[in-house]
């Protein structure tokens, strides 16, 4: 992987997490393994991406704790890569791109899938920001503060 500077110790939420996602492969492979993906050739077969670059791109999620290595289940030699909590709770930020992309990314008539609702097969709703109040929220209704003192009592 291409080093770059680390955001560990930024104090920004947008910037932190970059370390552990890595690049858009690493997103590519989290969206495989919520589809279903678990074992190195499915991906590599999916992705179409080079051994040495999957291989590092998997270690990557495994070291941040994204994804977990797993023995087979059959017993076989193998591992397979499973989403933990935290890949888990990358969901959401996948379905947002997701949904951008639908968006912008697209000609009017360029086919394209769709997120579906499993039990209805309906196109699940656009995801919204919303207030403690239940408004919905946009770029101009939030602004960025620091953090109230936990430890206060």
């Amino acid at each position: 992987m291409v080093k770059r500077s680390s955001h560990r110790t930024s104090g920004c939420p947008v910037a932190r997490p970059l370390d552990a996602i890595g690049d858009g492969w690493s997103l590519l492979i989290v969206r495989d393994a919520f589809a279903g993906l678990r074992r190195f050739g499915e991906f590599q077969k999916n992705l179409g991406l080079a051994r040495n670059i999957l291989a590092a791109r998997l270690r990557h999620l495994v070291e941040h704790g994204i994804l977990a290595a797993v023995p087979a289940p059959d017993g076989g030699a193998y591992q397979e890569y499973v989403l933990t909590e935290k890949g888990r709770g990358l969901f959401h930020l996948l379905v947002a791109l997701r949904q951008w992309g639908e968006e912008f990314c697209f000609e009017r008539d360029e086919p394209q899938v769709q997120l579906r609702d499993r039990l209805h097969r309906l196109p699940v709703r656009r995801l919204e920001l919303c207030s403690h109040d239940g408004r919905l929220l946009g770029p101009d209704d939030v602004v960025v503060a620091p953090t109230p003192d936990r430890r206060a009592p």
